[in-house]
């Protein structure tokens, strides 16, 4: 038989077919990123187009292009604490948890984020020593443009860290290098670095309590179900009165001026209410569930959807006018040629960054996500309500108390709270041992306390290598961005003058 079989040929189109293979892979690769570019530039020539009269204009269409990078920067980053904790758990898809995020932080920024911000972020630089109009403007560019650098790097090494933190960083920075250290509000620098260690700690704290309260008085008992019926509603009323009070204090400051008693009474009302209402959902939702732990995963579910959503709404309405605090300074200064303790934010300029949030999330949101919900430690939806829970309690509790705090430290403190609790939980819980001993029928011994530390290293629940990468980046954001801003004043300064 003649052999029509040609080696040769074959091995070319094989060749020809891999390089078609890499090319579309390359190009998928690239198909994000020139999204963003086209974002950016659309910023761009829309600040152009609605500020072409205004002098200094040339000016603040680069201040709108690098403003829409930070926003981008911002949603790739920061809103994963929102959502991580939630798709980890799978109580919800990765796309849903995009479109939820996205549509919340744009509704947040646009209609409850306001209309007016300090100029210098947080009062970190005295004004009077930054009150040359050219001078002020270079300063809030390098901040701006350093701040958005640093997030953009952290988010490629899968570090979340803090926008708000990068923006104190990049002020500072800009400040020292235009007037020197004596322009620096070192008390509140002080407040921030001190909301280093309490952020993620409180956090960690007030999680792992709730997880113990779950463990305690429903998965180990005997008949789940029952106790379910009996605190899930507890729970989701203190869930709803945490997150009233929390969006009352913090996500509609700007529309609805309270105090901490009275934002309490809110959440107390409707934490009240809410639990009232649920008994009989709960109820209903229970019944002909088996006497099992994945039964109860289905009851945490809703609320634990509805909390991603809130926490959305009150990122984008606190943290949004933060970042683009420093575009709002550059268009007024460049308009008016004047340097106000408060500016007024342009609409334009608040959809920039609430549009480039959502673009970022959904450009390039999965890879933190993934990490804050499934890579620092396993997440169910019990354990992921408790970080939802303990974001809105933590601020509470810190705003009592005066303490500046940073939502990105506390979501990823809680995180590794509950990690942390379940291996300690799992290593020295009498009751846990008590319970499978006395349940668990398919063991054919006793489960015992581990008291071997090899054996320990082996269960750990928590990624060591992640814990000390977003550690390491959460202490080195502030003075990263200040040194970057600091480099790069001295190269606006120039441009500007």
């Amino acid at each position: 038989m003649q052999n029509l079989k040609k080696p040769t040929l074959d091995k070319d189109l094989d060749k020809v077919s891999y390089l078609e293979e890499a090319a579309g892979s390359l190009s998928r690769g690239l198909i994000a990123p020139g999204i963003a570019l086209v974002f950016i530039v659309l910023c761009a020539l829309g600040a152009g187009a609605s500020m072409s009269d205004t002098p200094g204009a040339v000016l603040i269409v680069a201040a709108a292009a690098i403003g829409a990078y930070m926003a981008l920067n911002i949603g790739a980053n920061d809103v994963a604490n929102n959502v991580g904790p939630a798709v980890g758990s799978r109580a919800m898809s990765l796309l849903t948890a995009l479109v939820i995020a996205a549509v919340f932080e744009s509704a947040g920024a646009l209609i409850a984020g306001g209309d007016v911000v300090g100029t210098i972020s947080k009062g970190i630089i005295d004004p009077v020593a930054v009150s040359d109009a050219n001078i002020f403007m270079a300063a809030m560019m390098a901040a701006l443009v350093s701040s958005a650098l640093w997030i953009n790097l952290a988010t490629w090494i899968g570090a979340p860290v803090s926008t708000t933190h990068s923006i104190v960083g990049g002020v500072m920075g800009a400040g020292i290098a235009a007037a020197g250290f004596d322009a620096v509000n070192w008390s509140t620098m002080g407040g921030i670095a001190a909301s280093w260690v309490i952020s993620p700690f409180l956090g960690g704290i007030i999680a792992a309590l709730f997880l113990a309260f779950i463990k305690t008085f429903i998965i180990y008992q005997e008949d789940k179900i029952a106790a379910a019926r009996k605190w899930v509603p507890v729970l989701i009323g203190i869930m709803a009165g945490a997150f009233a009070s929390y969006l009352v204090l913090k996500g509609l400051k700007k529309v609805l001026d309270v105090n901490l008693p009275v934002s309490l009474l809110i959440g107390l009302g409707l934490g009240l209410a809410v639990w009232f209402f649920s008994r009989p959902l709960i109820r209903r939702q229970s019944e002909g569930l088996e006497n099992r732990n994945q039964s109860l995963r289905i009851l945490f579910s809703i609320p634990l959807v509805c909390s991603a959503a809130l926490l959305s709404f009150a990122h984008g309405a606190n943290d949004v006018a933060n970042a683009v605090g420093p575009l709002a300074a550059i268009v007024h200064t460049a308009e008016l040629g004047d340097v106000a303790a408060k500016v007024s934010i342009p609409l334009w300029v608040m959809a920039v960054g609430a549009s480039g949030i959502s673009f970022g999330l959904l450009l390039f949101g999965p890879k933190l996500i993934n990490m804050v919900g499934q890579q620092i430690t396993k997440l169910n939806p019990m354990r992921a309500y408790c970080v939802a829970l303990s974001a809105a309690i933590t601020v509470i509790i810190a705003s009592g108390f005066g303490l500046p705090v940073s939502s990105t430290h506390i979501a990823v403190g809680a995180v590794f709270g509950v990690g942390f609790f379940r291996e300690w939980y799992t290593e020295r819980s009498k009751r846990r041992l008590e319970y499978l001993n006395k349940n668990d029928t398919a063991r054919n011994k006793k489960v015992r306390p581990v008291r071997n530390r090899e054996e320990q290293a082996r269960r750990h629940l928590v990624r060591r290598a992640h814990f000390m990468t977003i550690v390491a980046a959460w202490v080195v954001t502030v003075p990263a961005a200040a040194a970057l801003s600091a480099a790069l004043y001295f190269v606006m300064v120039k441009l500007i003058a």
